[in-house]
């Protein structure tokens, strides 16, 4: 049986003595990274090359004796993950997976990370400089402790993820199919396996807090700048945001999960997402739905399941193209949700359409490509160019495009 990494989020509940103390270690964390990151910064200024990992992790000890309160109020191994994590930030920077790290304020999210010497006894969580504290389990620690991240929200709630090294003991469903999956605004998920298409609806989780949302930030901009009055209504505000992401993260969990049970291989766009916020009647909606989010949870579920995950090239006509003869049409508005292919009159709905075009492509790709997308778009821009053609038009949807699916 294989080893693998699991991460495990508690809910903690230091007392006010441990968020003193906890204040303390993110304050030094957050400096430290602050003073790492200016050093960077200057020295490509000056040199046109920046610090390595040894240089600025070199400096900790001279820093210390400057500033006796980064020895007394923070573990020494939290500070060695800051300059770890900083090396890490550079290298994604680098490699184009990650944009140019950033300073650290004391008003977003603050976390500090401990490699070594935390432990679990009971309902308690054992910290070094910090104590034991108050933790809610909602399953079992099992495996050996490899680092334990803490963090404290902009709401002041406080978590702990645990990670953890165990024995990879997943049992996959007996699911095999091979699903496309066409995601859009008025429907969230449209899924076809080949025989059958069903419709996931998108909840609009920011559309469903609007109201609440707008109540709480027009009380907060009434508050006097630096008052704690106005501080108690950030919170207000913040906690808002937070249910949102919440109840987001929860869909696309639970929806994420009941697809990668029921297949074992699926088919998804790679949408442009940064090109489609930039649409000032769709940026919204489209930043609230979560593709990318869904996409990632995808991704990592099929990778446990030993399953497969087969991006389609952005500009393949899912919509457009007839999934009965392969015609395509020149034209399809947004606002045709249903349409007749002119060449076999096959009337077509227009997501479920896009969905097992979507599934017939990714089939496509795994079998001429063993399953390299890579491959596979070098190998489209040659091969399978369609005609184009008019669709005719049976049924004309909403002429809102907020409610309308993109693409």
């Amino acid at each position: 049986m294989s080893k693998m990494l699991k991460a495990i989020k508690v809910r903690l509940y230091p007392t006010a003595e441990q968020q003193v103390a906890l204040s303390k270690s993110f304050g030094c964390a957050r400096w430290y990274w602050n003073y790492a990151l200016n050093a960077c910064i200057q020295q490509y200024q000056e040199m046109g090359k920046t610090l390595k990992l040894a240089t600025y992790k070199g400096m900790l000890p001279q820093l210390k004796k400057d500033f006796p309160w980064l020895k007394e109020d923070c573990y020494s191994a939290v500070l060695q993950c800051v300059a770890i994590n900083l090396n890490k930030a550079y290298t994604n920077f680098f490699q184009g997976i990650a944009k140019f790290p950033r300073f650290k304020s004391k008003r977003d999210k603050q976390s500090i990370q401990y490699p070594q010497n935390v432990t679990v006894k009971n309902d308690l969580l054992c910290v070094p400089k910090i104590g034991e504290i108050k933790a809610v389990f909602h399953r079992e620690i099992t495996g050996i402790i490899k680092t334990v991240t803490i963090s404290k929200t902009p709401s002041d709630k406080y978590f702990a993820s645990i990670l953890c090294e165990t024995e990879d003991s997943y049992c996959p469903d007996s699911g095999n199919k091979t699903l496309g999956i066409d995601l859009g605004l008025k429907d969230f998920a449209i899924v076809h396996d080949g025989e059958r298409v069903t419709k996931y609806s998108n909840p609009k989780h920011l559309k469903r807090h609007a109201k609440n949302l707008a109540r709480k930030q027009q009380k907060l901009a009434r508050k006097t700048k630096g008052s704690k009055t106005r501080e108690r209504s950030r919170k207000l505000v913040t906690k808002v945001h937070e249910r949102v992401s919440n109840t987001r993260q929860d869909f696309l969990h639970k929806l994420s999960r009941k697809v990668v049970d029921e297949s074992q291989v699926i088919a998804v766009e790679n949408l442009n997402t940064k090109g489609m916020v930039r649409n000032r009647k769709l940026s919204k909606a489209i930043s609230d739905v979560g593709w990318g989010i869904f996409v990632n949870f995808l991704t990592y579920k099929l990778e446990r399941k030993e399953g497969k995950l087969v991006e389609i090239d952005r500009f393949f006509p899912s919509s457009k193209k007839c999934s009965c003869c392969g015609h395509v049409v020149d034209q399809l508005p947004l606002d045709i949700r249903e349409w007749d292919c002119p060449k076999c009159e096959t009337h077509h709905d227009r997501d479920g359409n896009a969905a097992l075009n979507i599934r017939t492509e990714g089939i496509r790709i795994l079998t001429i490509d063993g399953g390299n997308p890579v491959l596979a778009v070098q190998r489209r821009s040659k091969t399978n160019k369609p005609q184009g053609g008019k669709a005719s038009v049976n049924e004309a949807g909403s002429p809102h495009l907020l409610e309308e699916k993109c693409g």
